[in-house]
């Protein structure tokens, strides 16, 4: 029977005065100009905390905690004039952070989540204020997927894509799209510049608008032609690696296992170490 995992804090938050909870690290008073601060204060003063802090009682009393994780929301609630803070008891004294342990939300992610608000009757300004960023920015995230082939945003969806990748993107028709995306997916770089070389090395009849899109600033009708070749060499070598990587590890798992059972055998092993040992050592 698998050993059942214990929840690492109290599933039941409580409220605790600001004044008990006692802070691992010291907040530099520059980080109140920073970009990260000024959002979690905006995000705060807008909709309240969101995420609980996690804490720790010191020495197993109930008057003072340690603060585990929410530093930046503890300063935030301290300049706002807060007296209280919703909290999560940690049931051990973990000194690493929380956040590390969580993954990114994806671009695609971030423009479903802009949607479902606004569709839920959210403003785009309200949103904007909460994010502290211009409302240009969300309404360019709410677009995200225009003119993007669904078979190309399924390969995406769990990716951190440049927002400007995406227009490079829409110039593509959607078989290139595929094509490009599954490029980004396998050299994991999802960059502007990255996007926007394979858009140069794209061949005209797969873009949408060749008589506009196709001139990139910078390359040579020539530097473009030879970019267009060395990317269809590209591509099928990628194909090729796809198709015969999985037989190819296959084979390596199970010559590594019948090997792990021949060394096993204390004859074989006894053989090897006095006529091969050099091979055996290794």
């Amino acid at each position: 029977m698998a050993k059942q995992v214990s929840l690492a804090f109290d599933p039941q938050g409580i409220i605790l005065p600001i004044a008990s909870i006692l802070p691992l690290k010291q907040i530099k008073h520059s980080l109140r100009s920073t970009q990260k601060y000024q959002q979690v204060l905006a995000s705060v003063r807008e909709i309240g905390i969101i995420e609980p802090l996690t804490v720790f009682p010191q020495n197993g009393g109930l008057n003072n905690f340690l603060l585990l994780d929410g530093h930046i929301r503890l300063e935030v609630l301290k300049q706002l004039g807060a007296i209280d803070a919703r909290c999560l008891i940690s049931t051990d004294d973990e000194t690493y952070t929380y956040n590390k342990r969580v993954n990114r939300m994806a671009t695609i992610q971030e423009h479903a989540m802009i949607l479902k608000a606004t569709r839920n009757g959210v403003s785009e300004e309200r949103i904007a204020k909460v994010l502290r960023v211009d409302v240009a920015s969300i309404r360019q995230k709410r677009d995200l997927l225009k003119g993007i082939c669904p078979e190309a945003a399924e390969l995406l969806k769990n990716r951190r894509v440049s927002l400007g990748a995406f227009y490079y993107l829409r110039k593509l028709k959607p078989m290139r799209q595929i094509e490009v995306s599954e490029l980004m997916v396998a050299t994991s770089n999802y960059s502007v510049p990255y996007a926007k070389a394979l858009l140069a090395a794209t061949q005209s009849e797969m873009l949408v608008d060749p008589d506009k899109h196709k001139m990139i600033r910078g390359l040579s009708p020539e530097q473009v032609a030879k970019m267009e070749k060395e990317m269809e060499g590209l591509q099928r070598d990628l194909k090729v690696v796809e198709e015969s990587h999985g037989n190819q590890v296959l084979n390596l798992v199970l010559a590594r296992g019948y090997l792990a059972k021949l060394f096993a055998n204390s004859r074989v092993s006894r053989y090897l170490d006095q006529h091969h040992s050099d091979i055996f050592a290794s």
